[in-house]
This record gives C-alpha cells, structure tokens and sequence, in this order.
C-alpha cells in the first residue's frame, strides 16, 4: 500500500504538470472502488457509470487545487459524495423498498440470498447512515477521512455509523440465525 500512494503521489504530480497519461493510469487505479461507491449509494448501474465519468472529468479538472496529494482518495471520495447526492436529491421523493428475508427450500439462506438480505438492510437505512458504512466497511477510510468526506465533525461520523450497524443488525438478526443453523446442520 506505501509503494501505491508512492506511485500515486508521482502520478498526481505529473497528472497537475499536464501528463493526461499519468491521470489516465491513476483512474485506472480508482475507477472500481468509485464505481463500487456509487453504485451502493444510486443503486443504479448506468447512473453509477455516468458518476463515475463525471466524477472523474471534476477530478481532473481541478486536481491543480488539490494541495494535500496524499488526501487525494477522500478529496476523490468527497467528489463522488457530492455527484450521487446531487442525482439522488434530483430523483426525489421515491419510496424505499420494504425489507424481505428470502430463504431457501430448506429455511437456511444460500451465499447470493445473504448478499441480497445485505443490499436490502442497507436501503433500510438513511442516506447519511448508508454513506457511513460504505466508506466504513467498504471503501475502509478511517474516522477522520470520513469526516473530510462528508463535511461533518468525526463525532457525527460515528454517531451514524454505529446507529446504522445497530439497524443492521436487527435487520439481518433473522438471516444470521440461519446461517447460525445451517452451520450447526
């Protein structure tokens, strides 16, 4: 990880100097874990692909701003935050989908039904509590990061976070006890 914010820190100089093959490389480098990011929070593949550019095309257009090279992936981040939000706040009001458990044949949840459990208690949360856990749990950013990101104190940061897993938890309470059962079987 040291050796690729190395590299990135070069690739982000050369990037501000001009170099459109040095920001090519390092999008190359950023492009799945944005996309990810924004596919959680839209929902939408085409929508997160069209983020994905945007957020890409303001990235490079402002990278001469960025004066910190090493917060470069929360000042990324911060941008993708700022494109979903925009779109989502465009395509409101719309009504969440209520949360089902599936299960299979024989009562005990299969992996792909587990990760649909998963997608489906995270849209139970709010759209702050969401964010929290995908940087969180997903993306990995630290407390601090996450603050930067978002535009809030690291106090509030945590406060979603940890009501987010809480929600979470009692969502996903009846298909942990099936996969409890089906490793007991």
């Amino acid at each position: 990880m040291i050796f690729r914010e190395v590299e990135d820190r070069d690739l982000i100089a050369k990037a501000k100097r001009g170099d459109v093959e040095a920001y090519n490389l390092l999008v190359s480098r950023w492009e799945r874990r944005v996309f990810n990011y924004l596919l959680r929070l839209v929902a939408n593949r085409e929508d997160a692909l069209d983020l994905s550019q945007d957020v890409f095309l303001k990235a490079y257009q402002n990278l001469p701003k960025l004066d910190a090279v090493e917060k470069f992936a929360g000042w990324l981040f911060r941008i993708a935050h700022n494109e979903a939000f925009s779109l989502l706040r465009k395509r409101r009001p719309e009504g969440e989908l209520p949360f089902e458990t599936g299960g299979s044949e024989s009562g005990k949840l299969l992996p792909m039904e587990l990760s649909l459990a998963v997608e489906s208690a995270l849209k139970r949360l709010s759209e702050d509590q969401r964010e929290a856990v995908l940087l969180k749990v997903y993306q990995g950013f630290k407390f601090e990061e996450m603050a930067e990101i978002l535009g809030c104190p690291v106090s509030t940061v945590k406060s979603r976070l940890y009501t987010a897993l809480d929600v979470l938890k009692s969502a996903l309470s009846p298909s942990l006890s099936l996969i409890n059962e089906r490793g007991d079987a």
